[in-house]
């Protein structure tokens, strides 16, 4: 069963500042890569299979991993590789005033969780919700799971204030690719058991990234 404290950490509600960033959909939208449906769900399709599968996701569960067995270090290591790897700035700066807010929030409002990091650390996103959860008492394959859908229902909402797409459609492309998140789920924890790190070559996500900051109206930071 999946503890609550799960399902508050995956609300839209909770506050690490997630609505004013898009991660390079705002800059496509406006290049017109991503304009409709189809279009959008290739998009997420990308974002599940390329950055969650080879960047954020391993992240997430080398960072309960070590959070579980209290190795720091490796933590911070692991953290400064996380941010070192985004080539855009906006992301690298994105990545870590969400992680900083999520650790700051989750140490305010559950102080008897065993939140075992310096106060005011501000580790990126997908380390510190590796971390939140693992202090939480959420397992590992639930963790990287909720980050998924937390990053893939992020996109979506984006969407639904940059292109014309109804609430219905939206969800009904955002279940689809939610069906996938298991097995890309299983396909991570055999990557890591092989000794995988985070990375990937994905140039048109990049290139998206890079270019928000040349949107000439923008919604979004990132």
């Amino acid at each position: 069963m999946m503890p609550l404290a799960l399902l508050q950490l995956c609300d839209s509600l909770f506050p690490i500042g997630g609505f004013a960033h898009s991660d390079g959909l705002e800059a496509a939208v406006a290049q017109g890569q991503v304009t409709y449906g189809v279009e959008l769900r290739t998009w997420i399709d990308a974002v599940l299979h390329e950055s969650l599968r080879r960047v954020d996701g391993p992240a997430v569960l080398l960072a309960w991993r070590a959070m579980a067995d209290d190795r720091r270090e490796d933590l911070h290591l692991l953290d400064e590789e996380m941010y070192a790897i985004r080539p855009s700035s906006t992301g690298r700066a994105a990545s870590r005033a969400m992680g900083a807010r999520l650790l700051a929030t989750w140490r305010e409002i559950h102080p008897d969780h065993l939140l075992q990091v310096e106060q005011g650390a501000r580790l990126t996103l997908p380390v510190a919700f590796g971390v939140v959860c693992a202090a939480s008492g959420v397992e590992s394959r639930d963790a990287v799971e909720a980050f998924m859908y937390t990053r893939l229902s992020a996109t979506v909402s984006s969407a639904m204030r940059l292109i014309a797409i109804g609430q219905t459609e939206a969800h009904a492309l955002l279940a689809k690719t939610l069906a996938d998140v298991p097995h890309v789920r299983s396909a991570i924890e055999s990557g890591v058991a092989r000794g995988e790190r985070p990375g990937a070559f994905a140039p048109a996500f990049d290139l998206a990234a890079m270019g928000q900051q040349y949107v000439t109206s923008r919604l979004f930071l990132s």
